[in-house]
């Protein structure tokens, strides 16, 4: 019985670090479509001038690949968690 409480426990808790990591991985692409909505403003004045365009267009480059950057460290955490449970199992 013991074994099975473990079980259900260690189910219930996967499921959640699921619903964490699509939460969490929504989040990141909201905000990489929120760089290029707030970018649009910006677009008129920075085609102007060629250092302005390259500065907003490196400026979304690099938030969205940080952003990238983070959820790919979840993902590997959330990897890396689920080799020690899979070890405690055993």
């Amino acid at each position: 019985m013991t074994e099975a409480r473990t079980l259900h426990a260690l189910k219930s808790e996967n499921n959640h670090l699921n619903i964490a990591s699509r939460l969490k991985g929504a989040g990141y692409l909201t905000s990489s479509v929120s760089v290029g909505l707030l970018a649009i403003p910006g677009l008129k004045s920075a085609l102007e001038s060629p250092f302005l365009a390259l500065c907003l267009f490196l400026g979304m480059a690099t938030s969205v690949c940080g952003m990238f950057l983070r959820w790919r460290s979840h993902r590997q955490e959330q990897q890396e968690k689920a080799k020690f449970v899979r070890k405690d199992e055993r």
